[in-house]
């Protein structure tokens, strides 16, 4: 993306973003109408959680641990907050102007005296507060999801493998160590031949300290044939050189562009995300998928396995020969209604999909970006059991229905 578009790309966001709090913060305040104590309560508590996050990422810069993560976790927790304050603001509006076309409210609730006002505010305020809490408790509870998966090639003296798959991990102050810890011991407890990490698994910037901590956990994940990941965009908006050199001493191989045999039985191919080619001024034009198999030189009859962190032009895969690509970023949404959202704009936002030989799966991802709520999706870590020289596929039943 060119400077030029990320400048109306922010510009837009912020533009939405500060109408939207303007409308929450404003239709509480008409709500509490009545009570003036509560009103300023109302005011001083939305401005605090506000700038929370700014705060935290001040604390970030200055080193102070405790504070960044309570900040930052705090002004994350708010885009849960103000999202389900202006869905049910928004849902209360249109049902006051179906109600001025129609009169079907009785005139008590119509009439919309001070009492009445209020007790809506805190139908609200408790509704939100329920449903966020709900999806603290979703996001915490991470589930296995087991997909079998055949493969027609052979791959030379392997008849299967079972791959462990954690895409969208965030580490940072939203993930920290304890979190980090949990997954990495779901993950060893699948006994893997090997682990892929397709993306994200870096979010932002942390102490050096609590840093050396996450990458102590990182080396406990355990698998004979190796750990291996892609790049994707939050590890390129928080620093290429810095997050390779994290996962790198993580004990985690990176694979940018390039084509990996893996004990001598099945080709691990990585590609680098977007955003890399956005940063470099190309666009979004990566290296194109076949050119990197064909500068490979690759045995054709061998499985070929894709990481590719966002599940963007799936065709190519197919068209280049890929036996299998395994993807995330989506998070299925995380949010409702994002997740409505999310399945418009991707082929493929959570699941198996099969084109011709070539087969898909897309993971909503085991973490979170910005609060630590799912409404939209569950968190899963993904067990692949790959047989080959098989002709056929089926999705395991746990990834069946909604994620």
């Amino acid at each position: 993306m060119r400077s030029r578009e990320l400048i109306v790309f922010l510009l837009v966001v912020l533009t939405v973003y500060s109408l939207v709090n303007f409308y929450v913060v404003r239709r509480g305040w008409q709500a509490l109408v009545g009570f003036p104590k509560v009103r300023r309560i109302w005011l001083i508590s939305m401005l605090f959680l506000l700038l929370s996050f700014p705060v935290g990422r001040l604390a970030v810069a200055l080193g102070a641990d405790s504070l960044a993560i309570f900040f930052t976790r705090l002004g994350s927790f708010y885009i849960a907050v103000w999202l389900h304050f202006f869905l049910f603001a928004l849902l209360i509006d249109i049902v006051r102007l179906a109600d001025a076309l129609t009169g079907f409210l009785p005139a008590s609730l119509s009439a919309g005296g001070p009492r009445t006002l209020s007790i809506v505010f805190w139908v609200v305020v408790g509704l939100s507060g329920a449903t966020i809490l709900g999806g603290v408790l979703n996001a915490a509870r991470p589930r296995v999801v087991t997909l079998d998966i055949a493969l027609e090639k052979p791959a030379s003296g392997r008849t299967s493998i079972t791959a462990a798959l954690a895409s969208d991990i965030h580490l940072g102050a939203m993930t920290g160590c304890g979190r980090l810890s949990r997954i990495v011991d779901m993950v060893n407890g699948l006994r893997p031949d090997i682990i892929l990490l397709p993306g994200d698994i870096v979010d932002e910037s942390v102490s050096p300290a609590l840093e050396e901590r996450m990458i102590e956990i990182l080396r406990r994940l355990r698998a004979p044939l190796g750990v291996y990941s892609v790049l994707g965009n939050h590890e390129v908006y928080s620093g290429i050189d810095k997050n390779l050199e994290y996962l790198k001493r993580g004990g985690v191989r990176v694979l940018r562009d390039e084509v990996m045999l893996i004990a001598e039985a099945f080709y691990l191919v990585g590609r680098r995300d977007p955003s890399e080619a956005g940063r470099e001024g190309r666009g979004d034009r990566r290296t194109r998928l076949r050119d990197i198999l064909a500068a490979a030189a690759i045995d054709r009859s061998r499985p070929l396995i894709l990481l590719d962190h966002q599940p963007l032009r799936l065709a190519q895969a197919a068209e280049s020969g890929v036996d299998l690509q395994l993807s995330g970023h989506t998070h299925a949404g995380q949010l409702f209604p994002l997740d409505l959202i999310n399945k418009a704009v991707w082929e493929l936002n959570w699941g198996y999909l099969r084109k011709e030989k070539t087969q898909y799966y897309v993971s909503c991802g085991v973490g979170t970006w910005g609060p630590p709520v799912r409404t939209g999706s569950r968190p899963e870590v993904v067990q692949l059991r790959i047989t080959f020289g098989n002709g056929s596929a089926r999705p395991g039943p746990e990834t069946r229905g909604r994620p």
